[in-house]
């Protein structure tokens, strides 16, 4: 069997985003019938800004500074959230271990491909989320780290860490 190519067309994404920011990505993914990596690469320069993807591990070191924050990671079935702090890091048997008082994640070494710094409104209340978003090598969602999940505006403190961390890891 051949593997065709699919053609993203980003613009439509974009279009189909801007008709409500609040909307959720992975919505709008299941709409456009596209992985959802591509609805947030739709929004480059707007929204969304590409990481460095070798640097995935420096990247998730460095939110145990940002405190408690939001961590989704969503399947083909099932969305789990978890809120706590990043810390107590390791390395075992290809796994990259985070395992604090608040948060258990195992991550598999061999698939982070793609993150992006990403803002919009919140589905809940419209109020400024900031997350970062990984997706692995099939394109599909690894886990979101969200810095703000609605209920009130990033402080400016924040926002400063947010902007820092993305002009450290900015792909170039």
């Amino acid at each position: 069997m051949l593997q065709t190519e699919i053609t993203i067309d980003h613009e439509s994404i974009r279009d189909v985003f801007n008709a409500d920011r609040k909307q959720m990505t992975l919505m709008v993914a299941r709409k456009m019938r596209v992985p959802e990596v591509e609805v947030i690469r739709s929004l480059e320069g707007d929204l969304s800004q590409e990481l460095d993807a070798s640097r995935w591990e420096e990247i998730i070191r460095s939110f145990e500074e940002l405190g408690n924050v939001h961590v989704i990671v969503s399947n083909g079935a099932t969305t789990l959230e978890a809120f706590g702090q990043f810390g107590k890091f390791s390395n075992t048997d290809g796994f990259f271990n985070v395992q604090g008082k608040s948060l258990d994640m195992h991550i598999r070494s061999w698939e982070p491909a793609s993150i992006f710094a990403f803002r919009k409104p919140s589905h809940t209340d419209g109020r400024e989320a900031l997350s970062f978003q990984f997706y692995d090598r099939r394109a599909e969602s690894a886990f979101k780290v969200l810095l703000t999940f609605g209920g009130h505006d990033p402080s400016p403190e924040l926002m400063q860490k947010y902007n820092a961390l993305i002009q450290k890891f900015a792909k170039h």
